[in-house]
């Protein structure tokens, strides 16, 4: 998906010797379930390959090619197709047979880039799923035409399956692309059931199952079926805090992130290795078959446009799936307490739907203001040291590589307490590379229903949180405690405690 031009109309509108890791000792524990449906162009590729080293941390169930307003095939009957997307037809105005299509097999080739380095990622973590296991998921969708969803694909009967499948899940489905290859399961299940005994409980079953995480509205599809014919179905509405990683970052990205996207420390620490070494960035020479607006590569056109070389490009799809790592921060819980995906508020229209509105700015201590793409790109520094990490694991052993710390609160995560207490906090962080480690402790308090600064004092592992003596029943304050290992690319862990009031002391 061309998500440069989309955010550049957003920001027009502003005034990470096979040793067993300790933390494979809780490998039972169960992995979010998630589906990618990609329409593949630059930033799906780099996104991609991120997402192949977090494959440890999730349960893949599919990977989907799917068109989208950006990209289609065609039908390869020279049939003519004018997008239904009024706002894009500035970009590719009047009528195409295919549009910017990438084909079919970068996938599987990204993936047998994954099988040169899995016997060393092994090392790290036994949960990567294998190279094969990987090419099994891959399946091709609805890709003719933008919100294609007239026929059956080898996609649309994957989700099919996914969805009518006896597990509960939750199943979060990954839209990177248009969201018509998913539409097209959900209809052929709708023209199959609708109208017999099984309709009610199929239709439940399904709205207790899904997550989808939209990347924009890439296609009409959502709108005009998805919503309408489906609205039992959670939906993650991203419009917009996606340019934190995306073609606009240095537009967006506070300075103190903008290190981490930049050409250097990119070359340093993320281009080696067949991973590594497939990513990406402004101008380093690729072109990108099928595609012509792939100009990305040219260091002219880079520099021309304010880049430098091997500054990121775009990732522009990776929040879909960063909130599903398990780091601490609980973001599956709840999209409204943010994590490495940003922070998602509840509609005031659709019930079942979370999106970047007002109500998910975050405070930006550089500019003093509440900052549409702070709840994102406070992490930056975080995400990309991580991503080094990981592409480190495809390369060196266990004992030569960094791991991050794990942290555990005495106390518990989930505490009741009552107006004007004060709650005292205990972290306890384990380093499985026997690294030393620092703790910092903060008030999130955007995430919290409370609303208003609240008082903590920390010193070491130990914090202590000062309830204000107004708050009401049931408000929350949520408190993050980081803990960060010492090595030349530190790593964290975090742990969010959920302080809920109850009554006051009688």
């Amino acid at each position: 998906m061309n998500k440069r031009r989309i955010a550049g109309l957003l920001l027009g509108t502003l005034a990470l010797g096979s040793i067993i890791p300790q933390q494979n000792i809780a490998a039972a524990k169960e992995r979010p379930q998630t589906v990618v449906m990609t329409d593949g162009e630059v930033d799906d590729m780099d996104s991609f390959l991120r997402f192949l080293l977090y494959t440890n941390d999730v349960d893949v169930k599919g990977i989907i090619y799917t068109s989208s307003m950006w990209h289609y095939k065609g039908d390869g009957k020279g049939t003519l197709f004018e997008s239904n997307m009024d706002w894009i037809k500035k970009f590719h105005p009047g009528k195409h047979t295919d549009l910017r299509w990438c084909g079919t097999e970068w996938i599987a080739q990204y993936i047998e880039k994954y099988r040169s380095v899995y016997p060393k990622l092994v090392q790290h973590d036994k949960n990567y799923p294998t190279p094969d296991k990987l090419q099994s998921l891959v399946k091709v969708g609805n890709i003719d035409f933008e919100g294609d969803m007239a026929k059956e694909t080898a996609g649309s009967k994957w989700i099919e399956q996914l969805l009518l499948a006896d597990d509960n899940g939750p199943i979060h489905f990954e839209t990177w692309g248009g969201s018509n290859t998913f539409a097209r399961a959900l209809k052929s299940i709708e023209d199959k059931y609708k109208g017999t005994a099984k309709w009610s409980e199929i239709y439940d079953h399904i709205g207790k199952k899904v997550i989808l995480y939209n990347i924009m509205d890439q296609d009409e599809t959502y709108k005009n079926y998805i919503a309408v014919n489906w609205p039992n179905i959670k939906v993650a509405f991203n419009e917009m805090q996606f340019a934190s990683l995306a073609y606009i970052w240095p537009q967006v990205a506070p300075h103190s992130q903008q290190k981490y996207l930049q050409g250097k420390w990119m070359q340093e620490n993320i281009l080696k290795g067949p991973i590594g070494g497939s990513y990406m960035t402004y101008g380093d020479g690729h072109k990108l078959a099928g595609d012509p607006e792939d100009k990305f590569g040219s260091l002219e056109f880079a520099q021309a446009n304010g880049y430098g070389k091997y500054d990121l490009i775009s990732e522009g799809d990776s929040p879909s799936y960063l909130y599903l790592i398990d780091n601490g921060l609980r973001s599956t819980e709840d999209f409204s307490y943010g994590g490495w995906s940003g922070r998602l508020s509840q509609s005031g229209i659709k019930h079942n739907v979370w999106e970047d509105n007002r109500a998910s700015y975050d405070f930006n201590p550089e500019t003093g203001k509440m900052d549409r793409y702070y709840s994102q790109t406070r992490w930056v520094k975080d995400i990309q040291n991580d991503f080094a990490a990981r592409l480190a694991w495809t390369e060196k052993d266990y004992k030569q590589a960094n791991h991050a710390p794990e942290l555990t609160i005495q106390e518990g995560l989930d505490i009741q307490v009552r107006p004007g207490q004060v709650v005292t906090l205990h972290g306890h962080g384990t380093d499985p590379d026997g690294d030393k480690l620092d703790y910092t402790w903060y008030i999130y308090q955007e995430a919290g229903t409370y609303g208003t600064p609240v008082k903590i004092s920390a010193q070491g592992a130990e914090a202590k949180i000062f309830v204000p003596g107004n708050i009401a029943k049931d408000e929350t304050i949520h408190v993050i405690c980081e803990v960060s290992d010492n090595a030349e690319i530190p790593l964290k862990h975090y742990a969010r405690v959920i302080l809920t009031a109850g009554e006051a002391a009688k």
